[in-house]
């Protein structure tokens, strides 16, 4: 499994989980339960528009990323089933008119990206009792929880943010940095697979090098992972910040971080202090470590939140590192996804 050390609650109740939208990340939330065998129950799924149960079948058949499904996947009008697992499939734009509770949610994914504030909570009339957004939160309201960083300050919210891919893979890493050495200041460029929101080809946009076409352009842009690491690391307020460069891949991303460290180190300790968290009960999974020179295609379908690539990993003038982190930013956050799902259903 991508990254246990839930084994004792896992076994004290099977979570129930919703996913409400059916993109990318939903649907590779449904084959990472299988693929790492997640002790949950997929019980519902919503979706709006035209999607019907055969289309919804082929989309998980078939992936342009991550090949056939593991499991025959069969269908009726309004069920998926795969697995020994029944779902339910729902159809509504509504949050707050969505059955949850018909079916025994405990806990719903949103993944639409629709509802990343407090809207989120209109999950709860439809009988949903914890709500897991699938992106950075801006409302300042809804806490920002990320595994193997603050996930132990969870203390009850109905809805939270789950933080996005990127803030999965650089939240675990600056928090290491600068609780074993200590970071004056620091810079994110994330190295980012294109995604939904980008054009196939030029067009509008609200940002207008967005809108030029994702497959045959490096394209420089905003991302909200810097916000959302302070969101759950705050010790980084007013020392972090980020941009992301997307590029002309389909899947798999990587993370480059250049702090000014407050004392001297050198590339054989950092690298050391990986090593050593990688084997820890809080990121044991969930960050990884390499020593082979990998490309982006080598990290599709991994479950970590981050591997570090030790052989990238530099030092200048004693205090000022280069971290390289890589991640599949869809496979793994999804694990992710699941696995904070079952920490706050539990």
């Amino acid at each position: 499994m991508g990254s246990i050390g839930y084994d004792k609650y896992m076994e004290e109740k099977r979570i129930k989980i919703g996913i409400n939208g059916l993109g990318r990340i939903g649907t590779v939330v449904l084959r990472a339960v299988l693929q790492e065998k997640y002790p949950i129950d997929i019980v519902a799924i919503n979706t709006k528009g035209n999607y019907d149960a055969q289309t919804i079948s082929m989309r998980l058949k078939y992936d342009s990323v991550y090949g056939h499904f593991p499991e025959p996947i069969s269908h009726t009008t309004d069920q998926l089933s795969y697995s020994g697992q029944t779902i339910a499939l729902l159809t509504g734009d509504d949050s707050s008119a969505i059955p949850w509770g018909t079916h025994g949610v405990d806990v719903v994914l949103e993944c639409t990206g629709k509802f990343t504030d407090k809207k989120a909570e209109g999950h709860f009339t439809g009988g949903a009792k914890k709500v897991i957004i699938s992106a950075p939160s801006k409302d300042p309201a809804i806490p920002t929880y990320i595994l193997g960083v603050n996930e132990k300050k969870y203390h009850g919210e109905t809805v939270i943010s789950n933080g996005s891919c990127t803030t999965n893979c650089v939240a675990p890493i600056m928090k290491l940095l600068h609780e074993q050495i200590g970071i004056e200041k620091g810079m994110l460029t994330t190295v980012h697979a294109y995604t939904a929101n980008q054009n196939l080809v030029d067009g509008s946009s609200k940002d207008p090098r967005r809108g030029r076409a994702a497959t045959t352009n490096i394209v420089p842009t905003t991302t909200g992972a810097a916000e959302a690491v302070i969101a759950c690391y705050p010790e980084m307020r007013g020392k972090f910040d980020g941009i992301a460069i997307r590029v002309p891949v389909i899947c798999g991303s990587y993370s480059a971080i250049t702090c000014k460290m407050v004392r001297k180190t050198t590339k054989e300790e950092i690298n050391a202090m990986f090593e050593k968290a990688s084997m820890s009960t809080e990121l044991r999974g969930k960050l990884l470590v390499s020593h082979d020179p990998l490309v982006s295609s080598d990290i599709i379908g991994n479950s970590a939140s981050c591997v570090v690539d030790a052989q990238i990993t530099s030092v200048i003038s004693d205090d000022m590192i280069s971290i390289g982190a890589w991640y599949d930013n869809e496979y793994g956050y999804a694990c992710r996804l699941i696995e904070m799902a079952m920490y706050i259903g539990r």
